[in-house]
């Protein structure tokens, strides 16, 4: 293994610990602004569950993002670093602005981009491109309602109890919603990087003639994912716990148990799905069912943008990463 692939690696897990500090929001927001834990307790609750995700979850996406966005043949270093970079300052320049996107969309953006460069339209594997763009539009309504039908039926279940004896009891519920939730994250979102590393160890013929993620990788992946979490991304707390809707412990049981319910789904098709996504639309749809005007559909506007944006966003600056290492190579 040369340095130059070490490197690679460094900066792929760093792009995973990006994910997890970009998305520690996702998992947090809910549990924080209901205040059933503190800050620091909380980002540690989720960083575990992220963790332990593998135990849980096959390796389909991992599959996926390694040899079904593009064709695998074409895969070196110089198209990896272009990629990473892609994603990553897509991920940091969202950050900035406090705007919840998605990390595993930059992730392909950023392969997309440089791939075109590097060898056209041919390299694409639009199967796996097209059901990934697909999902932008049908992770967050299933979300939104999986949320709502949640919310529907406890809000049903619970509608003659006391409010104060309600809230007591998903305060506690919350901490398994959001353990679950976290699940979902660690086991959709690092296996991202699990397949942007497989993909660089096959290319570099370190893997031999079969495509497969190693246990170091997965292990590695999860760590990173996990501390990445640990140090929270706290701009985008605000957004997700506060302006989107204002939520009780009972809305965010609901909404961390159906985002959970759709990220276990679409990991066990080989789906790399947006976990923000997914979250937002299941606040929004938690948050609609006391009213429609409960749901600030303004900044939820502001967020699908963002959205719509990053393929394309990451694809460029890929694309101008992967041009700039070929020239000065």
């Amino acid at each position: 293994m040369t340095l130059t692939i070490l490197l690679l690696i460094v900066l792929a897990l760093a792009f995973d610990f990006l994910n997890g500090f970009h998305d520690s929001a996702n998992s947090i927001a809910t549990i924080v602004t209901t205040r059933v834990l503190s800050p620091r307790l909380a980002v540690v609750w989720a960083a575990f569950f992220n963790f332990i995700a593998f135990l849980f979850f096959g390796l389909h996406v991992a599959n996926t993002i390694g040899k079904g966005i593009i064709d695998i043949a074409i895969v070196d270093k110089q198209l990896i670093f272009g990629a990473l970079m892609g994603a990553c300052c897509w991920n940091l320049i969202t950050w900035y602005f406090g705007l919840p996107t998605s990390s595993s969309h930059a992730l392909i953006g950023g392969m997309i981009g440089a791939a075109l460069v590097k060898a056209g339209t041919k390299a694409l594997v639009w199967k796996g491109i097209i059901k990934t763009v697909t999902f932008i539009f049908v992770s967050p309504m299933a979300g939104l309602v999986l949320g709502l039908l949640f919310g529907v039926l406890v809000y049903g279940l619970f509608r003659k109890s006391i409010p104060t004896s309600v809230d007591h009891i998903f305060r506690k519920g919350q901490l398994i919603s959001a353990a679950l939730y976290s699940l979902g994250h660690g086991g959709n979102d690092a296996q991202k990087t699990m397949g942007i590393i497989a993909s660089l160890l096959f290319g570099a013929g370190l893997l031999g003639s079969t495509f497969y993620v190693p246990f170091w990788v997965v292990i590695s992946c999860h760590g990173a994912i996990a501390l990445g979490t640990m140090f929270g991304g706290w701009r985008i707390v605000k957004t997700m716990g506060q302006k989107v809707a204002k939520i009780k412990p009972i809305d965010g049981f609901c909404a961390e148990s159906g985002a959970a319910i759709m990220l276990f789904i679409a990991s066990a098709l080989g789906i790399p799905v947006s976990t923000t996504h997914t979250i937002t639309g299941s606040i929004m749809g938690v948050g609609s069912l006391r009213r429609f005007t409960a749901v600030k559909w303004g900044v939820a506007g502001n967020i699908a943008w963002a959205w719509l944006l990053t393929i394309p966003c990451s694809a460029l600056i890929s694309a101008i990463s992967y041009t700039l290492v070929q020239k000065f190579h």
